[in-house]
């Protein structure tokens, strides 16, 4: 079992985490590199995936479940006892991530690199030269992806190892509920 402290600890990293990689996110779209990249994601990782851990380990600890109490609805995955406006927030948030993700994925035109005392783009193994500004957008796009992802995980842990610290209130699951019991 996962120490309750160490859950609170966790859950609250994985919210400062969202908050962490959102701000960087926004600041990114508005134009202002806040934190150097490898800064940025070493903090957001510290942030964020001990809570994922913790928040993965717990739930499979008190719910035992493999799978989903009906498979196409995305409500069966989230513990009975967890209100619908948290898991709806959570929703709403990891796809703010992923959206973030998609878009600086779109922006991306090849590896950006620094060769000869030129800015250049290597895209496929075709070299384009480039002027300076462009050279930091596509920085900007390749933080902003790894800065998406672990604001996802982190909005994840934060959801996880909050179902975990209100299990103690949850009812009892009925037989048609998955908790641990094979599914018919």
């Amino acid at each position: 079992m996962i120490p309750h402290r160490l859950l609170v600890v966790c859950g609250a990293m994985c919210s400062v985490g969202v908050v962490w990689t959102g701000v960087l996110i926004a600041a990114l779209l508005a134009g202002h590199r806040l934190a150097p990249t490898p800064v940025a994601v070493l903090v957001a990782a510290v942030l964020a995936l001990p809570g994922v851990i913790a928040g993965v380990l717990g739930n499979r600890w008190y719910y035992r479940t493999t799978r989903p109490r009906r498979a196409w609805s995305l409500t069966s995955w989230v513990p009975p006892h967890v209100p619908h406006w948290a898991s709806m927030l959570a929703g709403a948030l990891f796809f703010g991530f992923w959206l973030a993700v998609v878009v600086a994925f779109a922006g991306l035109n090849g590896n950006a690199e620094m060769r000869d005392g030129q800015y250049v783009l290597d895209h496929n193994g075709r070299i384009t030269v480039i002027n300076e500004a462009d050279y930091q957008r596509q920085l900007d796009h390749e933080q902003q992806i790894s800065l998406g992802v672990l604001g996802a995980l982190a909005v994840g842990g934060t959801f996880m190892t909050g179902a975990v610290l209100t299990h103690h209130a949850a009812p009892e699951p009925t037989h048609t509920q998955s908790a641990g019991l094979p599914l018919a």
